[in-house]
């Protein structure tokens, strides 16, 4: 199956794919790929589930890896992911290891501790409505536990994907089965770190909400030299809390 797809840069260019997490869609990383834009073709696929890609099952990691291979652009390329996108990648690293040419992990969803998964997955099950845009905004502050995220920011990246619907309610553009599916296949053991011997750029918010000393010694084991991480005075979504240094971050490791 082919997911919807986002572009920047020139198709010749080096290419970069970018994965969102659950919930979000492609347009996640449009203020990342405009400044990348210049030397890299971007492409942001829009998963499973979410926004403009089909809905329909299966949810499973295997699924969601081999529809990103057929819609991404044939051969090596960098692959950044973001939470259960940065799972994505690495599955695929491991799987497709030629295809793969560095990682890019945003506080990655590599491996959630079973009660983490099973909270978050029943809190995914509630419908997320809301009487305005505005509200929905406002609320996705306390759902995403943003700190410094500018809220022009937030709002006009949700402008496509936060939708008015018949009932005069507004709701996301993603499937809430295909999301509590995502937290189940988050719990399970992803495969040996080191089958995964690419460079590997690691950002991690300082303040984020996910465990993270598990997944450092494994990776630092694993990669040594090969691992670069850096902490940002973030929350979990980086690309909202942190643009700017993120982006900085970004420009380095692929520089």
């Amino acid at each position: 199956m082919t997911l919807a797809r986002r572009e920047w840069g020139e198709p010749g260019s080096p290419a970069l794919v970018c994965l969102h997490g659950v919930t979000s869609h492609a347009r996640h990383f449009a203020r990342l790929a405009e400044r990348l834009a210049d030397r890299l073709h971007v492409v942001a696929l829009d998963l499973r589930g979410h926004a403009d890609s089909p809905w329909e099952p299966p949810w499973h990691v295997e699924r969601h890896v081999a529809d990103v291979l057929v819609s991404a652009p044939a051969g090596p390329a960098t692959w950044l992911g973001h939470s259960f996108g940065g799972r994505i990648a690495y599955e695929l690293a491991a799987a497709q290891p030629e295809r793969v040419e560095r990682l890019v992990l945003l506080d990655p969803a590599i491996l959630l501790p079973a009660h983490v998964g099973l909270a978050a997955a029943e809190n995914a099950r509630r419908e997320r409505s809301y009487v305005s845009f505005d509200e929905g905004i406002d609320r996705r502050y306390e759902e995403s536990v943003l700190t410094t995220a500018p809220r022009e920011l937030v709002a006009g990246e949700l402008r496509h994907h936060l939708v008015e619907s018949d009932d005069g309610r507004w709701r996301y553009r993603y499937c809430r089965s295909a999301i509590v599916a995502a937290y189940g296949e988050m719990t399970r053991e992803p495969p040996p770190f080191e089958r995964v011997r690419v460079p590997t750029l690691l950002l991690l918010g300082a303040t984020s909400y996910l465990p993270y000393d598990h997944l450092l010694d494994a990776l630092a084991a694993a990669l040594g030299e090969l691992l670069v991480v850096e902490r940002l005075s973030a929350g979990h979504t980086l690309l909202w809390d942190a643009l700017d240094e993120t982006a900085a971050a970004v420009e380095r490791f692929l520089s």
